[in-house]
């Protein structure tokens, strides 16, 4: 498999290749019409991003030849140089030197001496007029020079409607394994293991194919903190890392607006203006960090300020203003807790709201952006020492990993991102507190409600009072966790975890909340997949 730094390599000079061959055909219409405002215009920009992404390699001296020319190109668009025959042969020359340097590159080998021409370019750009003697070609040296690019562009579309048909694959596969155990055919359960192992290979190579860096993503923040912080008259520092880390393009498309809202609150309530940040002792300039990184198979990416923090007692008193919860409830919430409210639609702390101001103003919608994904969202804070927003999204939406369980005879799927753990509890390990089922993991309270309640129970009359008499023998509680709660879900019994890949639900059945889509499992047998979100909402709505 190839290293990321040998993708980049091929990437760099399918591309560097790729401008080398318009500016040869620039340079050539450029002879023509040395006076076409656009070709030069065109010339000057292929030239800057070629200059940038050799610097941004380490290739140091296509840098420095693509600098000269940039230059010179610049000077004759402003009309300071005329690009005559004796400017043309020092060009061409130039232009030729940095198609035998990228192809260097692309075979590891030495980058040819560019001294002399330097000193030409300098010597041009300054003034000078200089003859270039150029060498004779034979015939065969000049077909060679001829390269077609490896880098082939696919629009995401195509690539969506290839991955469809590869979950149909493995839906299938699913199925003849299945069919080979049910059959006890040796030669069908080889056919079948080879059939899993080639499918795999494909449907990770074609998951691998919609890979690109979050840096797409990242590099456009720059000009947005500059706004931002412009319009507050404050004065920030962006630092970016991480951008290089892999993640499906559609899943960086569906968080685009959710991270504007993260980076834009970041600036706007959470750092403070210059003079109050030096009237607590920080420096008057505000740190914001915008970080990716991988974590198992998930992308983490994390905005975080060194700001004023989270005023955790006054989004407390919001809450119970906006009527979220009780006084008495919200004595007792954590830190955590508290912080979930920040998230509810329209909920703001500011004194003022204006289209940034205000650590509520559109924290709904990366909430639902995350739901969406089956991501989550980690919040940390230090109150007058900064806030940490984690985004913790899955590399790729097309297949999931899941864990089955059963109810009632039915197996339904829970996505493996907000599986917190499963246990097995004796009636005894239970207690009742305000109606409902408790247990105690990892030293946390965390209710518990059979999942037959939330399912199945009509309306919206609270759940039914626990009656610790009604457990009989050992409980499989599935403890999920979302928004920084724990819920455990009583269930049949745990079956297997599996990857899956999830449909939507089709009309009229789209409008049920509690089941994020479905999927086929290897029986042929269709399984709803749940969506704890909703169920975790419709628990506290229903709770006792």
């Amino acid at each position: 498999m190839k290293s990321r730094e040998d993708e980049y390599r091929e990437m760099f000079m399918d591309e560097a290749l790729e401008s080398y061959d318009a500016m040869s055909r620039h340079l050539s219409e450029l002879e023509r019409t040395p006076n076409n405002t656009p070709v030069l215009n065109e010339l000057f920009r292929l030239m800057h991003n070629l200059k940038s992404s050799a610097r941004a390699m380490g290739h140091d001296t296509i840098g420095e030849v693509a600098h000269q020319l940039e230059s010179l190109f610049g000077l004759v668009r402003d009309g300071e140089r005329q690009f005559a025959s004796s400017l043309s042969a020092v060009v061409f020359s130039g232009l030729d030197t940095l198609g035998t340097m990228i192809r260097a590159v692309g075979t590891n080998a030495a980058l040819p001496d560019a001294g002399s021409l330097l000193y030409n370019l300098e010597r041009v750009i300054g003034g000078e007029e200089i003859e270039l003697i150029a060498e004779s070609e034979t015939e065969e040296e000049v077909g060679k020079k001829l390269e077609l690019s490896d880098l082939v562009y696919i629009p995401v579309r195509k690539l969506d409607k290839l991955l469809n048909l590869v979950g149909e694959l493995v839906i299938d596969r699913d199925r003849i394994l299945t069919l080979a155990e049910e059959l006890d055919s040796p030669a069908l359960r080889a056919t079948a293991r080879h059939l899993f192992r080639i499918s795999d290979d494909l449907q990770y190579s074609v998951m691998d194919a919609r890979l690109v860096g979050v840096g797409t993503l990242l590099n456009k923040f720059p000009r947005v903190v500059r706004d931002v912080a412009a319009a507050e008259g404050k004065e920030v520092e962006l630092n970016m890392s991480g951008q290089d880390t892999q993640i499906d393009r559609n899943v960086l498309q569906v968080i685009t607006d959710a991270l504007l809202h993260l980076v834009r609150n970041a600036v706007s309530h959470g750092l403070c203006t210059p003079a109050d940040r030096v009237a607590t002792g920080k420096n008057p300039v505000g740190k914001l960090y915008l970080s990716a990184l991988t974590e198992r198979e998930d992308v983490l990416i994390e905005v975080r300020d060194d700001g004023r923090g989270i005023n955790t007692e006054a989004v407390r008193r919001k809450a119970v203003e906006r009527g979220l919860t009780t006084a008495a409830a919200a004595a007792g919430l954590s830190d955590q807790a508290v912080w979930a409210f920040l998230f509810e639609p329209g909920f703001s702390t500011a004194a003022q709201v204006t289209d940034i101001s205000g650590r509520g103003v559109g924290l709904d919608v990366v909430k639902r952006a995350l739901d969406s994904l089956g991501g989550q969202l980690r919040v940390a804070s230090v109150l007058g020492a900064g806030t940490t927003f984690t985004l913790v999204l899955p590399t790729s939406i097309a297949v999931k990993g899941a864990l089955l369980v059963e109810l009632a005879g039915r197996a339904y799927a829970v996505a493996l991102m907000h599986t917190d753990t499963v246990l097995a509890l004796q009636p005894a390990q239970f207690t009742v507190v305000g109606g409902l089922f408790v247990a105690h993991v990892q030293g946390q309270a965390v209710p518990v409600v059979p999942l037959a309640q939330l399912l199945l129970e009509e309306g919206n009359e609270p759940l039914p009072l626990a009656v610790k008499e009604n457990l009989q023998g050992t409980q499989h509680v599935l403890v999920v966790s979302y928004n920084n709660r724990r819920l455990g879900l009583l269930v049949d019994k745990f079956l297997r975890q599996q990857n899956i890949v999830v449909k939507p639900l089709s009309k009229p059945l789209d409008y049920i909340d509690l089941f994020g889509g479905v999927t086929l499992l290897g029986s042929g047998q269709v399984c709803l997949v749940l969506d704890v979100p909703a169920l975790t909402r419709l628990f506290l709505a229903r709770r006792p």
